[in-house]
């Protein structure tokens, strides 16, 4: 079966995003790439952009999360868009209150997990850096 690796654009903020996913999920990042790395007389980095993420990883289960930033001249994220949500099967309802209340941290509830009517524990919010999330555990799967 494929796996989906979700891949997010943030404003040079990626790596403090990163982090903060990290202190949820655990884990060490596979892979960090900054724009400074990539620098050659071909292809420079503008010194504003040298320290941003060109890439990252963090291994959640058998999935990846990954994302950068968008270097200045490529333009601006728009963080307020209506962006694909993250979907996330939690085990228990155990792992899915302590996944739905860490990344909801400083962010807003759109749905607050509970009981729902199709029978998942379900949730919607989204998180502090403007990323949406579902959070669900069906305890008949």
């Amino acid at each position: 079966m494929a796996l989906i690796n979700p891949h997010i654009n943030f404003n040079g903020n990626a790596e403090e995003a990163f982090k903060f996913y990290q202190s949820v999920f655990g884990g060490e990042f596979a892979n960090i790439t900054r724009l400074k790395d990539t620098s050659s007389a071909e292809f420079p980095v503008a010194e504003e952009d040298a320290n941003k993420i060109l890439f990252i990883a963090l291994p959640i289960g058998k999935n990846f999360l990954m994302g950068n930033d968008v270097p200045e001249s490529m333009g601006r994220v728009n963080e307020n868009e209506n962006r694909s949500k993250i979907s996330i099967s939690a085990e228990s309802r155990e792992e899915a209150d302590k996944l739905f209340n860490g990344l909801s941290a400083g962010g807003s509830v759109e749905m607050p997990i509970e009981n729902s009517p199709w029978g998942s524990y379900f949730g919607m919010f989204r998180d502090k850096f403007g990323i949406e999330w579902m959070v669900d555990y069906n305890p008949q799967k």
